[in-house]
């Protein structure tokens, strides 16, 4: 294998192509895989694995891609405004891709197989237990305490006369200005 060109291979994935090495993390359009799971893509479209390019027809024969997936996430939001001038036609939406992070692992030709998932050392599996029996389920908010009905307010209280409003100074008659 030739050190000084990087191994790499194109990839198609959700109707498009991705040109990929080891290691590569790539934002790729929903997979329905959770994170830390690997998978596989079968549809290699070119590979250069040191000994030269061997493009597909359409596909490479043999080939694949193993990946990790890191995490499920959204891409930004993006807004679709759609306008019709002098129609009073205007509507405005938000759209948020969904998307798959992956971490490119392998790439395989003539036919190989993907080497084992390599199993969690003892006491790691054991802490990512810890953290998630840790985690308490999300509790519902305290609802506060119900109010007591409102008393009635004592005589004294009720009894005393209310001040009387202050009424604002008639307006004395006058010459109106023009």
């Amino acid at each position: 294998m030739d050190r000084r060109r990087p191994m790499y291979a194109v990839i198609k994935t959700g109707g498009k192509q991705y040109r990929v090495t080891p290691n590569d993390v790539l934002k790729l359009e929903r997979i329905e895989v959770e994170a830390g799971h690997r998978i596989a893509f079968n549809e290699v479209l070119a590979v250069d694995a040191g000994e030269g390019l061997k493009i597909g027809a359409p596909l490479v024969a043999g080939a694949m891609v193993t990946a990790t997936v890191l995490e499920q996430t959204h891409a930004p939001t993006i807004l679709v405004f759609k306008k019709k001038r002098r129609h009073n036609y205007r509507r405005k939406n938000g759209h948020r891709q969904d998307l798959t992070v992956v971490r490119i692992g392998e790439i395989l030709t003539d036919g190989r197989q993907p080497s084992p998932e390599p199993e969690a050392a003892p006491a790691e599996r054991q802490a990512k237990e810890k953290t998630a029996a840790a985690k308490p389920a999300r509790a519902k908010p305290k609802k506060a305490p119900a109010k007591a009905l409102a008393t009635k307010k004592p005589a004294a209280a009720a009894a005393k006369p209310k001040a009387a409003a202050k009424k604002a100074p008639a307006k004395k008659p006058g010459k109106k200005k023009e």
